[in-house]
């Protein structure tokens, strides 16, 4: 499914990976529209959460806020602040994993850094 052609004639390019992390296998994919990504991190086909982030022309920090799931629950959030600044994109986030441990997160963004760097044309 590489290359959709979008209705608008734009391209929107997608591109799945997975990795297993310590017991759990973990999904991920990336659908990326010119200048919009959206990431899809989880084991289980659900949509949970889902946070945004962008730069805006007022500021170099991006701002981000979650649009759906708990608000208390910031990884989706931050995932998307940090890829939004690394891209300069509008950058969408739905992170869908149930792990206990606080390190975690942090395994799944180290996956997601490697693959960028792998294949940066993908994000």
């Amino acid at each position: 499914m590489e290359g959709l052609q979008a209705a608008a004639g734009r391209d929107v390019f997608l591109h799945n990976f997975l990795r297993r992390l310590g017991e759990q296998l973990v999904h991920f994919h990336v659908m990326q529209l010119m200048d919009l990504l959206f990431l899809w991190v989880g084991a289980m086909p659900h949509l949970h959460k889902i946070a945004v982030a962008m730069c805006n022309c007022y500021d170099s920090i991006p701002v981000s806020t979650s649009l759906l799931g708990d608000t208390s629950d910031t990884i989706s959030a931050g995932l998307a602040w940090r890829l939004a600044r690394k891209t300069d994109k509008q950058v969408f986030v739905s992170y869908n994993l149930q792990n206990t441990d606080s390190n975690f997160p942090l395994l799944v963004e180290n996956r997601i850094k490697e693959e960028m760097e792998a294949f940066l044309e993908k994000f």
